[in-house]
């Protein structure tokens, strides 16, 4: 089975699992709700405390970081949620939202320190980027495709095996090293899939600026739904995705779900 097609059977074997229990979609919404939430708390006061010459004072910079932290955390929380109730799909139990919370609340202060690790070096990445130009993109974009790699698998690491952050991000790391690590960027199927699937959102916006007038306000409010839509799709596509991965590689045993996405050879034992 070659690269592409092993990525299209992963990208099938989320989507089954997922529209079977259409329950584990409701934590991205949950997020994203969240987040908007987030957003008007912090963001709103910090648009009031930059100075009249649009330079950010310590009061904007104070309201951007919480913003940074607070974000983080909810989305991990949610993730956590998401991820405990996969697991209980993936083993064909029966998930719900109101479990997903309950494990998300239960292990608030495990997640908390990940939370602040991983807000406190998105604000480094985004800071050396900003100093440095083009060259701190560059740097950037490197040294944040290897973390998200090595940390890839921390929180079901955090949620399943409910350790602390310090072994969750060796464990990973061990994870990632020794069993699929060198395999991951080619079997991005529902990061492909979800950009296809985004497509016609951006040509239907397309078609509405061309129109104008009232075929605009139509075809922007249906591209922004259908956006959503995708966003909310690919996410619990990837938790799902990610819990398989972690059971995999940590169990080294394929869930039924994915028994036909050949994940023995997606992620094959390094030498």
């Amino acid at each position: 089975m070659g690269r592409f097609s092993r990525s299209w059977q992963m990208f099938k074997a989320s989507w089954r699992v997922l529209r079977s229990r259409k329950e584990l979609a409701v934590f991205p919404v949950l997020s994203g709700v969240a987040g908007l939430v987030v957003a008007a708390i912090f963001l709103t006061p910090a648009l009031f405390t930059i100075d009249p010459n649009g330079r950010p004072t310590f009061g904007s910079w104070a309201l951007f970081a919480g913003f940074y932290l607070v974000s983080t955390y909810m989305a991990i929380f949610f993730n956590t949620a998401l991820i405990s109730q996969a697991n209980i799909a993936l083993n064909g139990g029966d998930p719900s939202v109101a479990g997903g919370l309950r494990v998300a609340g239960s292990n608030w202060a495990r997640i908390l320190p990940w939370a602040l690790l991983s807000a406190t070096v998105s604000m480094i990445l985004r800071a050396i980027e900003e100093r440095l130009g083009f060259l701190g993109r560059i740097i950037t974009g490197m040294i944040g495709m290897a973390w998200t790699l090595v940390t890839y698998l921390v929180l079901p690491v955090l949620v399943l095996e409910r350790v602390g952050t310090k072994d969750a991000v060796k464990r990973s790391a061990t994870l990632f090293r020794n069993t699929w690590g060198e395999n991951v960027l080619g079997n991005a199927g529902i990061g492909v899939a979800g950009f296809l699937l985004f497509l016609p959102a951006v040509a239907l916006a397309a078609l509405g600026a061309v129109a104008g007038g009232a075929t605009l306000l139509v075809c922007f409010g249906i591209a922004v739904v259908w956006g959503l839509l995708v966003g909310i799709t690919v996410a619990a596509l990837s938790g799902i995705y990610q819990t398989a991965l972690y059971r995999y590689a940590a169990e080294g045993t394929t869930p039924q779900a994915f028994a036909e996405a050949d994940l023995g050879h997606a992620f094959p034992q390094r030498r």
